[in-house]
């Protein structure tokens, strides 16, 4: 028996007090959950800017550091451009190939396949596969 089956199991026989305050506790728990989950993706979402930033500032630089070195400075932050245009190009074609490899999401259509079968006839339990 899974603990998912434990807990359905002994809710059965719970006061409706005693699911009140179960599911008070959880959904508490949740929104603790919730708002840690929304800190951090805000920290890496800050970081993401912060590091697009640095990468705009090192992109001028090095467009200033070719013209230093006497190519004019079109054409340094055209070269800088076009070697950031290289550098996405060959990251799309690795990701394409890593991609490709994969397959289709096989377990998330069976369980979307399952899911429209339940909003058909919701009284019938979904037959989920693990």
């Amino acid at each position: 028996m899974t603990a998912t089956e434990e807990r359905t199991a002994s809710n059965a026989d719970a006061s409706l007090g005693e699911l009140v305050a179960t599911a008070t506790r959880d959904l508490s728990s949740l929104m603790r959950q919730e708002i840690e989950l929304g800190k951090g993706a805000g920290m890496f979402g800050g970081a993401g800017f912060m590091g697009v930033l640095g990468l705009v500032f090192v992109s001028i630089s090095a467009a200033y550091g070719l013209h230093w070195l006497g190519v004019p400075l079109g054409c340094s932050f055209f070269a800088v451009g076009a070697a950031y245009f290289v550098l996405a190009g060959i990251l799309a074609l690795t990701g394409k190939k890593s991609l490709s490899k994969m397959g289709p999401p096989e377990k998330t259509i069976e369980t979307l396949k399952d899911d429209a079968s339940w909003a058909k006839h919701p009284t019938v339990a979904p037959t989920r596969r693990t």
